[in-house]
């Protein structure tokens, strides 16, 4: 495999971006198409570069085909239900996280029942909502005050989801990222405002 030169991949992107017509591509499925097209025809990229190139094309489809429940539906060659997804089965992604359910807890149920919500409605494994165990952060500081929480800064150790392994049947995790933190007052007696603040 060479090098890919993830400068030009990006480049590459934002050009077959820049080059829509929106009047002929009025969807997004034909701008995938489209973007996809203008990546192979582009002769400055080696053909890995173009694979990576596409594959990125694809994660940005899934998450709007999921998103808007809409395009084409597969068979998942796993649960066996029709997903959109071509990269994963956001169906798969799902039940994974149902069946964690009782490894976590926050303490509240309310917000144990927020989070499992919307990991039930997630549509992209890189972007979950997960309750954070005080031990897997570190290098915690104190950034600001604000609304009903404190403000601060740590590292994640394990990071967030970044995607689905369909063989393994599981998340795969970024690794540690630099995280920004609210630690929340009075958790006990959450309300409707406090949820707000929270979600800021």
């Amino acid at each position: 495999m060479s090098t890919i030169r993830e400068e030009l991949v990006y480049a590459a992107i934002h050009k077959s971006d820049s080059l829509i017509d929106y009047n002929i591509h009025d969807d997004f499925h034909k701008q995938f198409e489209f973007k996809k097209q203008t990546i192979l025809a582009n002769n400055s990229l080696t053909d890995d570069e173009k694979t990576e190139a596409i594959k990125i094309l694809n994660i940005d489809y899934d998450r709007n085909k999921v998103r808007r429940n809409e395009g084409t539906r597969r068979i998942c060659e796993n649960c066996n239900q029709e997903c959109l997804a071509t990269l994963y089965c956001e169906f798969c992604v799902r039940n994974y996280l149902k069946l964690k359910f009782s490894n976590w807890t926050s303490g509240n149920d309310n917000i144990d029942n927020l989070i499992q919500k919307c990991q039930m409605e997630t549509y992209v494994p890189y972007k979950i909502i997960e309750w954070i165990p005080y031990d897997n952060l570190e290098d915690i500081k104190y950034l600001t005050k604000g609304g009903f929480s404190e403000i601060y800064t740590a590292i994640w150790i394990d990071g967030r989801c970044d995607e689905w392994d369909s063989k393994e049947q599981r998340l795969i995790r970024f690794g540690s990222i630099n995280v920004v933190l609210k630690s929340l007052e009075n958790v006990e007696s959450a309300n409707q405002s406090w949820f707000e603040e929270v979600c800021s």
